[in-house]
């Protein structure tokens, strides 16, 4: 397998842009696109799930102004935007953004979400991307949410579907020139690791389980990628938003438990003088198979505070501590 690197190491993670949990104008939509621009983010991530269309909007009115050597672009398959209600695709279990989209995303466009990893509805879900990107060339495209958050116990039936359905299709697609890499988008490990076992992903997206929080996909998913070769885009660096200010986790409201834990880590950060939101973006990008760190932003203000916290000064004493107190595994690799 060829590597495919995602142009990084800071990328713009679009769910933000789709009104997750809050509305936004398009202005400023347009705005923070253009900040993130500014400070050299050129690898940009939506979702045909986010707002039910408006996310895609939004991105491609930014960046088809750009020109298209310039950036790299990614969206996801297994959700078809529909203008209609089918109720046999309609039931969706979990607590992701698939759950329900009308509860984490507001002022959506007026469609509906169809559930299907099929080959012919991954297909026409690339090109009713592009339609509403407005640009013909998408470079990533990722299997969106096939687990067990989104779709409960019928994930695997599901992921057998996708085998010879999005998998296929896409692997087709990538093999044509259609787009350059596919792969899997997922808020859980387990998917990630069977489709690197039984199928050839280029790129794993994985969201919120390599955190300053947790780190489930140190152990198998991570030393899979490096020996496949497959780079890794990591989202969901502040667990939803709980490490950046916020009260959510995982897209729902945190427990307790769960706060008390960023409330310990944003203690020690302080003592060292670092905003929590630097170690977060800066450790997530510190392991040797991810490639881009993706965040995401509503107002440019984030988008250049996001740039900022990358690049921000953190002593090593701050990641020695974190892994003393038991918060970081001693083997999770750390910014030198």
């Amino acid at each position: 397998m060829n590597a495919f690197r995602p142009l990084g190491p800071l990328g713009f993670g679009g769910a933000s842009l789709g009104n997750m949990y809050a509305p936004v104008d398009d202005e400023t939509a347009e705005a923070t696109l253009a900040a993130a621009w500014e400070t050299g983010v050129r690898c940009f991530d939506t979702a045909p799930g986010y707002g039910l269309g408006l996310g895609e909007h939004r991105f491609g009115h930014f960046l088809r102004r750009r020109p298209r050597e310039d950036f790299m672009l990614a969206t996801k398959v297994g959700r078809l935007v529909r203008t209609y209600v089918n109720p046999a695709k309609q039931i969706v279990h979990g607590q992701g953004p698939g759950a329900s989209e009308s509860l984490i995303f507001k002022e959506s466009l007026p469609f509906h979400i169809e559930v299907d990893y099929g080959y012919d509805a991954a297909m026409r879900s690339v090109e009713d991307s592009c339609q509403r990107l407005g640009i013909s060339e998408i470079d990533i495209v990722f299997v969106h949410d096939l687990g067990s958050d989104h779709l409960g116990d019928a994930w695997e039936e599901h992921f057998d579907l996708a085998l010879n359905g999005s998998f296929r299709a896409l692997s087709e697609l990538r093999d044509q020139g259609v787009i350059k890499a596919w792969g899997l988008g997922n808020n859980v490990v387990e998917p990630g690791i069977r489709a690197l076992k039984e199928a050839d992903p280029d790129v794993i997206q994985i969201s919120g389980r390599y955190t300053l929080l947790e780190q489930p996909a140190l152990d198998e998913l991570f030393p899979l990628c490096a020996e496949r070769n497959v780079s890794v885009m990591l989202g969901g660096v502040y667990n939803s938003d709980i490490l950046a200010g916020g009260n959510h986790y995982d897209y729902t409201e945190a427990a307790p438990e769960m706060l008390a834990k960023r409330d310990r880590i944003q203690r020690i950060c302080a003592d060292h003088g670092v905003d929590i939101r630097a170690a977060a973006l800066q450790f997530g990008a510190a392991h040797p198979v991810v490639a881009t760190v993706l965040a995401g932003a509503k107002y440019p203000e984030k988008a250049r505070e996001n740039a900022e916290f990358m690049a921000a000064p953190v002593p090593s004493e701050l990641w020695q501590e974190l892994k003393s107190e038991g918060i970081l595994p001693e083997d999770a690799p750390v910014p030198a």
